[in-house]
C-alpha cells in the first residue's frame, strides 16, 4: 500500500483531527484574560501535531504489513487457496482475517467434494461403456447370424446403427477420461499408413452405405505418439468427413513430411464449413450450422476432443475448409527435438553401450 493510498482512505480521521486542534486553539485563543500566549499556542498545536503523525506512521506501517500479505496472496493466484492469511494486529484485522480463512476453508471442502462427486460420475461412465459393449457384441453376433435371412440393406443399416452406437459409446469413455490421460498413455513409434487404413476399416459400413471412395496418398511417416489416442482422434476425424460427404463423395488421406514436421491430413469432399464459423470448430458443443441440419445432428464433441487429446500428445490441428467443395483437417507432428536427426518424428540415439558394440 503507497502512503498517498493510506492517506486517502483516512481523510476522515485526518479531518476530524484538523477540525478538533482548530477548536481547542479557537477556546484558548478566545480566552478573555489571554493567559496563553500565540506563541505557545501555535508551539502546543505543532508539538501535538507531531506525536500524532508518529501514531500516523506507526499505523501505516502496521496496515501496510497487513495489505503486503494480501498483495501477495493476489499475485499468487491458484496458489493463494492453501495460503492462509495470519491474524492481523487490529480488531479489522482480525475479521478479515477470519473472513478469508474461512473462505478458504469451505473453498477446499467444496473442491473435495467437487473432485469426489466428479470421481463416481467418471467410475459409473467407465462402468456403464465396459458393460454396454456386452449386449452391443451380442446384438452384433446377432446381426452375423441373420445374414441371408433378412435383406442385405437392411442388414447393412442394422451394422451401420451398430458401429454408430460403438463410436458414441467411445466418445463417452474418451472423454471421461480427458482429465486423466497423463496416467493412461504411452508413447511408441507408430507408422501412419497401417494405422489409418485400420481407422477406415472399422468404419467401412460408413463408406459402404454412402458409397464413399477412400484413397491414401503419400510414403509412410514414423511418428512419437500414443496409437489408441492417435487411433480414436483419427477416427473423430473421419468419422466427421463421413457424416458430412454426400453420397459418392471422396475422402482422402495424405501423408506429407514438410522438412519440420508430419503432416496427416483428412479431405472430404463434402459439405463444408462456413468460413465464420471455421474458427470456433474445436469448441466444446459447438455444432455450428451444418450440425442442426436434420439428417446430420452432431454432439459438438468430436473435434473438441480431437483437439484437446492433439494438444495432450504434442500434436495439434488446423482446419480449411470451402462451401461444398469440402474440408481439410490436418494433424501436424512437430519434430521432437529430443531426437534431433533432421528428417525424422522419432530416433532414439544410441546409447555408449550400442556404441562399443557396433565398434
Amino acid at each position: 500500500m503507497r502512503f498517498r493510498d493510506y492517506v486517502k482512505d483516512h481523510l476522515w480521521p485526518i479531518g476530524g483531527y484538523v477540525l478538533c486542534v482548530g477548536l481547542a486553539a479557537i477556546i484558548i485563543w478566545l480566552d478573555p484574560q489571554h493567559r496563553v500566549k500565540i506563541s505557545t499556542l501555535w508551539y502546543a498545536v505543532l508539538l501535538v501535531t507531531l506525536v500524532a503523525s508518529a501514531f500516523f506512521v506507526a499505523h501505516f506501517s502496521r496496515v501496510r504489513r497487513f495489505t503486503t500479505q494480501l498483495h501477495a496472496r493476489q499475485e499468487a493466484k491458484d496458489a493463494a487457496l492453501d495460503w492462509p492469511l495470519p491474524g492481523g494486529e487490529s480488531g479489522m484485522e482480525e475479521v478479515v482475517a477470519d473472513t478469508y480463512n474461512q473462505m478458504l476453508t469451505l473453498h477446499r471442502q467444496q473442491i473435495t467434494a467437487l473432485l469426489a462427486q466428479q470421481q463416481d460420475q467418471k467410475d459409473f461412465i467407465d462402468s456403464w461403456v465396459h458393460e454396454i459393449k456386452v449386449p452391443l457384441a451380442a446384438v452384433s453376433l446377432l446381426a452375423e447370424s441373420f445374414e441371408g435371412q433378412v435383406p442385405d440393406d437392411k442388414l447393412d443399416n442394422l451394422n451401420l446403427q451398430l458401429d454408430q452406437i460403438e463410436f458414441y459409446v467411445e466418445q463417452v469413455l474418451y472423454y471421461s477420461r480427458l482429465d486423466s490421460f497423463s496416467k493412461d498413455y504411452l508413447l511408441h513409434n507408430t507408422p501412419l499408413k497401417s494405422l489409418v487404413n485400420d481407422v477406415v476399416a472399422s468404419q467401412r459400413n460408413g463408406f459402404i452405405s454412402k458409397r464413399l471412395s477412400f484413397k491414401l496418398n503419400g510414403e509412410d511417416q514414423t511418428v512419437l505418439t500414443d496409437n489408441k489416442w492417435l487411433r480414436f482422434i483419427l477416427a473423430q476425424l473421419i468419422s466427421n468427413a463421413v457424416k458430412y460427404t454426400p453420397e459418392g463423395g471422396r475422402i482422402s488421406a495424405t501423408i506429407r513430411n514438410t522438412g519440420k514436421e508430419t503432416q496427416l491430413m483428412i479431405t472430404d469432399t463434402g459439405i463444408g464449413i462456413p468460413k465464420d464459423e471455421q474458427h470456433r470448430v474445436f469448441e466444446k458443443g459447438f455444432t455450428g450450422s451444418n450440425g442442426r441440419i436434420s439428417n446430420h445432428k452432431s454432439t459438438g464433441l468430436g473435434l473438441f476432443l480431437a483437439e484437446k487429446l492433439s494438444e495432450k500428445l504434442g500434436h495439434h490441428l488446423t482446419l480449411t475448409s470451402v462451401i461444398n467443395q469440402g474440408t481439410t483437417v490436418t494433424i501436424h507432428f512437430p519434430y521432437v527435438s529430443y531426437y534431433s536427426d533432421p528428417g525424422q518424428t522419432v530416433h532414439h540415439p544410441k546409447t555408449n553401450r550400442e556404441q562399443s558394440a557396433n565398434s
